[in-house]
């Protein structure tokens, strides 16, 4: 038996490298990719700054990132909120693919977490309740019964304050935010820090770090919705995803993990090897409280691994040539097809309707608090002294 699984894994290992030469993403982890860029980097990204109207009192800046080939960041510090992502095609021809809303005043109205930081825990906490060192705490309940991506005003609903260069790295733009002792219901003061750079080879990364002062539940995750035809374009399921994870987190109908970590062999989940979005949806049909589709978490196997980052995703739209590999330190991704937009209008006069995007959110395993001890199971419990660290790297290509 041991045989015949670790043959089974090697073969699915080979098979989700062949998927990545394929769509030729194998370039963006050579060593080459992963060297400091050269002081040219400095005369070839550019970042500005302007006013983008008011949330509660405070003025709301809209942060331009553009690299020499011509790819462009806008970001908000409302938020941290990516409000567009200018990528060429296989032609040269550039298009916004990530969703979003015309003002800042659209996004206090309805964020939907387009483009945001999800936190200060991202996903659901069962029933809105949690202990640590034995103490009890209580968080809200946004999602019926379960606790939703930080609470009623999570970090996606608060300004952060922001600062703009240019270094070696490429254009860049850190984002700070304090989050007091209780906020949300929360334990301890945790001071986030987020850091969005736009790179001269077309990456977009993002540095997302924390630090408190007492014992809290720290999970971070950025949450763009992603359709590499172009936001408001139609819907994603001609997209190919290929995701390496062998396994899973089930869920049960409130969407809360189980605690068991099972294998994807003979699910819809089963992204070892690319293929279409639409190809297997049905096997996740709609219900009288959930619209269907994906919504599920799955474990990354951490191979291919370079530099401290593993494969997470490699998403493809074969119309336009766009390809987007997405490389992170997390033990697991979230994907999320749209289910739950509604007609949602969108940026330049677009409307969102369900599986118009789809997310790919790195992080800790949904309601890990509540799986303490559990094999397999990450540890989101952050304590004074130490540094929560998610990194994630978005390579864009055709």
């Amino acid at each position: 038996m041991r045989t015949a699984r670790t043959l089974h894994a090697a073969t699915a290992t080979l098979a989700a490298l062949s998927t990545l030469a394929a769509l030729c993403i194998l370039p963006a982890c050579t060593i080459e990719q992963h060297m400091t860029p050269p002081t040219s980097a400095r005369a070839t990204c550019t970042i500005s700054q302007q006013d983008w109207g008011t949330v509660d009192g405070q003025p709301v800046h809209l942060w331009t990132l553009r690299n020499s080939q011509g790819m462009e960041a806008q970001i908000t510090d409302y938020g941290t909120i990516v409000v567009s992502l200018k990528v060429p095609d296989a032609k040269g021809q550039f298009a916004d693919v990530v969703l979003g809303r015309p003002t800042v005043q659209d996004y206090v109205d309805r964020t939907q977490y387009f483009g945001c930081t999800a936190g200060r825990c991202a996903n659901r906490i069962a029933k809105g309740q949690f202990t640590i060192d034995g103490e009890s705490f209580t968080v809200a309940t946004n999602n019926g019964v379960n606790h939703l991506h930080g609470g009623v005003k999570g970090f996606d609903k608060v300004m952060w304050s922001g600062t703009g260069a240019v270094t070696r790295a490429g254009a860049t733009l850190t984002l700070t935010y304090t989050s007091s002792d209780s906020d949300e219901g929360y334990p301890g003061e945790v001071k986030a820090t987020v850091t969005y750079t736009l790179t001269p080879d077309n990456h977009f990364d993002v540095d997302m770090t924390a630090t408190t002062n007492a014992p809290t539940v720290v999970n971070l995750a950025h949450h763009s919705y992603w359709n590499l035809a172009g936001q408001g374009s139609g819907d994603i399921l001609g997209h190919t995803l290929m995701i390496p994870a062998a396994r899973y987190t089930p869920v049960d109908a409130t969407l809360i993990t189980t605690g068991e970590i099972a294998s994807v062999e003979g699910t819809p989940l089963d992204f070892r090897t690319a293929k279409p979005i639409g190809q297997d949806i049905g096997g996740y049909p709609a219900s009288t409280d959930d619209p269907g589709g994906y919504d599920h978490n799955l474990v990354l196997d951490r191979r291919p691994a370079f530099d401290g980052l593993w494969l997470s995703a490699v998403l493809t739209d074969p119309a336009s040539g766009r390809t987007m590999g997405i490389w992170s330190n997390q033990p697991g991704i979230q994907f999320y097809s749209g289910n739950f937009l509604d007609g949602v209008p969108g940026k330049d006069g677009t409307t969102y309707n369900k599986l118009g995007a789809l997310c790919l959110e790195t992080q800790a395993f949904p309601d890990s608090i509540n799986k303490q001890g559990v094999q397999g199971w990450p540890d989101v419990i952050l304590r004074p002294g130490e540094t929560y660290q998610h990194r994630m790297s978005h390579r864009f290509g055709s």
